[in-house]
């Protein structure tokens, strides 16, 4: 019983206050009523593809839209071949045809909500990784209408998510409000990135834990993610995000 209850209190103190307390702020904030007043333009964060020859690969997130944007992102992933005219960008979303190629600008605002760059790569490597990555992206196995669900998923954090595994070389993991990037696809229960390095188990999403160099240690109840990194020294708090020490 004392076991239970102390269980209780950390879901509390972890999970749930800052949940609550990420949804009160988002509540009280100033933001579009619906998706026709949100501003979907360029936020002005990427250069002009034309004046940057190298190739660049960047994953961006943004807070979402509506109640939910208070404890989850939205992920895409923006790549640019050497001496490309412009920038190609992927989302997946819950409508018509769920992966998308340059459905918005490069780094658009989501719901009127300013975009972060998660991770960049460029030059060389950047060239290297494109093919890979566009290669992962079609072995994605929900790309058909009507294979979205927003939660636990396969929904647009799932999408990124499965191609970050399949391409380890690109070093990162979604920040821990992308709702949705530890649902596994094809039901999977269980999975190992390409590279070896980083392993995941889930409950359809609803239960899990990821452990490797790039995840750190992570606990996953529910879609909301809390745990520590140990190669890039920080904390992951549900809700608010990773916070670096």
């Amino acid at each position: 019983m004392k076991l239970l209850r102390n269980v209780l209190v950390l879901f509390l103190v972890i999970y749930l206050m800052p949940a609550l307390g990420a949804a009160g702020y988002w509540y009280i904030k100033d933001r579009p009523a619906n998706w026709r007043e949100a501003n979907w333009t360029s936020a002005g964060i990427l250069p002009d593809a034309k004046t940057t020859p190298q190739a660049t690969i960047h994953i961006f997130s943004a807070a979402t839209g509506g109640m939910k944007g208070a404890v989850a992102s939205h992920a895409w992933i923006v790549t640019k071949e050497a001496n490309a005219a412009s920038y190609n960008r992927y989302d997946k979303v819950g409508w018509g045809t769920p992966v998308r190629k340059n459905a918005y600008a490069p780094d658009a605002f989501w719901y009127s909500n300013t975009p972060r760059i998660v991770a960049s790569v460029s030059g060389k490597e950047a060239a290297r990784l494109i093919p890979k990555i566009e290669k992962a992206i079609a072995a994605y196995p929900y790309s058909t209408p009507g294979a979205y669900r927003i939660w636990p998923g396969p929904n647009s954090n799932t999408f990124v998510a499965h191609v970050l595994r399949s391409v380890p070389e690109l070093g990162v993991v979604l920040p821990p409000d992308a709702v949705g990037r530890d649902y596994l696809p094809e039901g999977k229960l269980f999975a190992v990135d390409a590279d070896g390095r980083d392993v995941h188990a889930t409950l359809y999403g609803l239960l899990g834990v990821s452990a490797g160099l790039r995840s750190g240690l992570e606990l996953h109840i529910m879609g909301l993610v809390a745990g520590i990194d140990v190669m890039r020294p920080a904390i992951k708090i549900p809700a608010i995000g990773r916070i670096g020490i």
